[in-house]
């Protein structure tokens, strides 16, 4: 029986714990050869991650070379982090501030005119809803004119429509309609993770 730090029996031993040594790895979603990854993975750290390296255009060129696909007028701030390029399409104009991150297991398209702000994390890929902690994966498509604004986390599976605007420090799990203003309040516990549980 599991026990508190005190010693005690726990009151919530029996709750599942998954062995993430059997966890199913990170490679589900590479999709190019060990030497591609491998590659992009010092490219990225010497031409986009790294805040010495000043230019956008050779930022944006290395980006492409990689399988990008972006658009004329991109500005890419340093800092940034980008997981596969390939699977990052960017329209004409837009801007991605200093650390942002694509975690792009899926699919990230961003239309014209998008602003991606300073520190705002995209990602696609997701365990939590899988109990064995398989990776899951689903696209992000932010349509034109959206601008999601500093710290925000936008998930899987999310749409985001045109000129929306997410509010900063967001988390975004739902699909945001054209025009929004939106911003999650508050936190709670939504549900149980195991719920064939009894915690009473």
């Amino acid at each position: 029986m599991a026990r508190n730090h005190g010693g005690a029996p726990s009151e919530d031993s029996q709750i599942p714990v998954i062995n993430l040594a059997d966890a199913p790895g990170d490679r589900a979603s590479w999709d190019r050869s060990r030497f591609v990854i491998y590659s992009w993975a010092v490219f990225e750290l010497l031409f986009v991650t790294n805040a010495w390296q000043i230019s956008s255009s050779l930022r944006v060129s290395v980006l492409r070379l990689f399988g990008a696909n972006i658009g004329h007028d991109v500005i890419f701030r340093p800092g940034t982090r980008v997981k596969f390029p390939w699977k990052l399409r960017i329209g004409d104009r837009s801007w991605i501030g200093e650390g942002v991150r694509f975690h792009n297991q899926d699919q990230i398209t961003l239309g014209a005119d998008v602003c991606v702000s300073q520190e705002s994390f995209l990602t696609t890929g997701s365990h939590a809803h899988r109990r064995d902690m398989a990776l899951l994966t689903r696209p992000i498509h932010i349509h034109d004119g959206a601008w999601i604004t500093t710290r925000c986390m936008v998930l899987g599976g999310v749409t985001i429509g045109r000129s929306a605007l997410i509010r900063p420090n967001t988390v975004v799990d739902a699909s945001v309609p054209a025009n929004a203003i939106y911003g999650a309040v508050g936190a709670a516990v939504l549900a149980q993770r195991f719920p064939t549980i009894d915690n009473d």
